[in-house]
């Protein structure tokens, strides 16, 4: 269940993560992308801070949507809008819920249309796709997260940059899928799990 305290808890958890990492998101995008994932998202984790300090809002909804709206506008390349627009159906899901599991899944449905992706395609659907469904039976784990996170590695990708590579992107991990596996860790670390 989404708190403010829980929710502000886990963006700021997310935000260390991502500064704290960011020269290895940018080495995994190096081979199969622009080489600027870490860069570009560690940008933008800087903005959603800087404007949740400002805001100091007072509900789960303005937090996810103050998120969704920094990543859109200030995180480079294909993850800013779709880390923006799962954010963004985050907060219009939860005017009904504050249960995660659902919360994700509208997240989910928001980058499949948005990417126009499916699981396999080794994007951050393959972490998010398996997150959920263990949310979905119970609590999940971090070696659950680890796990989706690695095997992107084995996938050929077929969408985005990485597609040109054909062959030769297998054996990268997905730099999406990684700061997802960043997600999903520090929403373990702040807490939030299985309702």
């Amino acid at each position: 269940m989404l708190t403010v305290e829980n929710t502000l808890k886990w963006l700021a958890l997310f935000n260390q993560a991502i500064q704290t990492n960011q020269a290895q998101l940018s080495a995994l995008d190096t081979p199969i992308g622009d080489g600027d994932h870490g860069h570009n998202m560690a940008r933008g984790m800087t903005a959603v801070t800087e404007v949740l300090a400002d805001k100091a809002p007072t509900d789960v909804p303005a937090i996810l949507k103050l998120t969704a709206m920094n990543l859109i506008t200030k995180v480079g390349g294909a993850a800013g809008p779709l880390y923006g627009t799962a954010f963004l159906e985050m907060a219009k899901k939860s005017a009904e819920t504050l249960e995660i599991a659902p919360l994700l899944s509208a997240g989910l449905a928001g980058v499949e249309k948005r990417g126009h992706a499916t699981v396999g395609e080794k994007t951050l659907i393959d972490v998010w796709q398996p997150v959920i469904a263990q949310l979905e039976q119970g609590p999940l784990t971090a070696e659950a997260v680890t796990t989706a996170v690695e095997a992107t590695a084995a996938l050929r990708a077929t969408k985005g940059r990485a597609s040109y590579l054909g062959e030769r992107s297998i054996g990268h991990v997905d730099p999406g899928a990684a700061s997802s596996g960043y997600l999903f860790t520090t929403m373990l670390e702040a807490g939030i799990n299985h309702d």
